[in-house]
């Protein structure tokens, strides 16, 4: 297996920019990516599900990948979100993805109802795009009707370049459990932006999640805080951004997270359809929410 050392801390997942005629708008996005990187964020994420990867095309996702690469002028680890309903469809997604300059992949297991396998299928999977990309490969524990249990996942890392997880379902019991089982072999990486400080006081090796996207700065301070034993100050920081987190989740979430950033002064453009933007109601209570918390 790879080493995970690289791969570790705050790692924002970015948002797609698309133009009104949803075309990608990579001034946006470059732009995005530089605000990031001024935070020292430890990473970045390209794809996943706050970009709207299942909705971007393989020469979309390049296109991303290559336009954080070329604006990534500190050297961070670009991870390309791979999300794919078939071992093919996923396999020619993590290539492209490899050739325009991603240093890892997060992948997601296949989703679409009826095409959810087996755990040999799930084995079959994810050998098949590590073993032929090459790169290393943070399993994304996202989907409920194909979930990786911690057993499975115990499996997948005897194969080369399976480095660590993403564990989005389950909440704090379910990271705890991987932790345990196998902090020790993989990065474990934390997705539930209400409790980010107890996933880290968990173990978890850093965190893949939205909430470090608009606020970078406090994201790094809150694992900081945590790493240096300080847990009062990041529970009292965790406390400050729930009620941004109550407000920002919900249905058409990238749209939510859009008009989110756009509050804080950071145009990253129009959601894909057929997700819109959000009600002028959700706009307001953005608002409130977020005149309680700065970035810094």
């Amino acid at each position: 297996m790879h080493e995970t050392q690289a791969l570790r801390g705050i790692i924002p997942p970015l948002l797609s920019t698309f133009t009104e005629d949803d075309r990608i708008d990579a001034q946006l996005y470059r732009r995005e990516v530089r605000h990031l990187l001024d935070a020292g964020v430890h990473g970045l994420c390209v794809g996943g599900s706050l970009g709207e990867g299942a909705a971007l095309s393989d020469a979309e996702l390049a296109q991303l990948v290559h336009t954080a690469r070329e604006a990534n002028s500190v050297g961070v680890p670009v991870i390309a979100g791979v999300a794919r309903c078939s071992t093919k469809a996923a396999l020619e997604t993590a290539r492209q993805a490899r050739a325009a300059g991603a240093d890892a992949l997060m992948v997601t297991p296949t989703f679409y109802n009826i095409l959810t396998p087996d755990a040999e299928g799930n084995r079959l999977f994810f050998r098949t795009i590590a073993e032929e990309v090459g790169l290393p490969l943070i399993v994304y524990n996202v989907i409920p009707q194909n979930e990786i249990s911690c057993d499975l996942f115990g499996e997948l890392l005897d194969i080369e370049n399976v480095i660590g997880i993403k564990q989005n379902l389950g909440g704090p019991p379910a990271i705890f459990e991987m932790c345990a089982a196998h902090g020790e072999r993989a990065a474990v990486f934390a997705a539930n932006d209400e409790m980010l400080h107890s996933c880290f006081a968990l173990g978890a090796a850093g965190a893949i999640s939205s909430l470090l996207t608009l606020f970078p700065h406090l994201a790094i301070r809150l694992w900081d805080l945590t790493q240096a034993g300080r847990h009062a100050e990041a529970l009292a920081l965790q406390n400050r951004l729930l009620p941004v987190w109550k407000v920002v989740r919900g249905p058409q979430f990238p749209s939510r997270m859009k008009a989110a950033a756009g509050l804080l002064g950071r145009d990253c453009g129009f959601p894909r359809s057929p997700l819109r933007a959000v009600s002028d109601r959700t706009v307001a209570a953005l608002e409130a929410a977020l005149k309680t918390v700065t970035d810094a």
